[in-house]
């Protein structure tokens, strides 16, 4: 079953940042113009990721000269030089095609924290640091265990 995974992995990019839809992204696209090559900028919105593994795709969406653009860029392609997250957005959906219909103050995102917070059960365990050792555990709640009364 790994033998995909095996096979896909010499391509995956390991510099990828963290980002999700809502967030707005700086793209560096390697531009071929006849025997030359050059970067381009591409900023906007991500407005979905799409697949994983190799054929991870994201989708920005920018507006150029009162035009939306959407661009879908191969994550992992030799021709995407870098992604930089210039702002995170909080949205509540992985989708965000209904920006398609939107102009001016109704196509705003709300800012969302710069750090991504874990969800689910194991966020509250997660955003407290651990006690390295038990006993360190126990000399900060102040409790006193049988073999603490025989050092004593």
């Amino acid at each position: 079953m790994d033998v995909i995974k095996n096979i896909e992995a010499p391509h995956i990019k390991d510099n990828v940042p963290d980002f999700a839809p809502g967030d707005t992204v700086k793209l560096s696209v390697r531009v071929v113009e006849g025997d030359k090559v050059r970067t381009q900028a591409f900023q906007g919105v991500v407005i979905s990721r799409d697949q994983s593994g190799a054929s991870e795709t994201l989708t920005v969406r920018k507006i150029s000269d009162g035009v939306g653009i959407e661009r879908i860029f191969p994550l992992h392609s030799p021709n995407l030089e870098s992604i930089e997250v210039v702002r995170r957005g909080k949205v509540r959906r992985a989708k965000l095609t209904y920006m398609r219909g939107r102009k001016g103050k109704s196509a705003r995102i709300k800012e969302g924290a710069m750090q991504r917070v874990a969800k689910g059960k194991g966020a509250a365990a997660a955003a407290k640091p651990k006690a390295a050792t038990s006993e360190a555990a126990t000399e900060e709640s102040g409790e006193t265990t049988p073999d603490d009364s025989d050092k004593k």
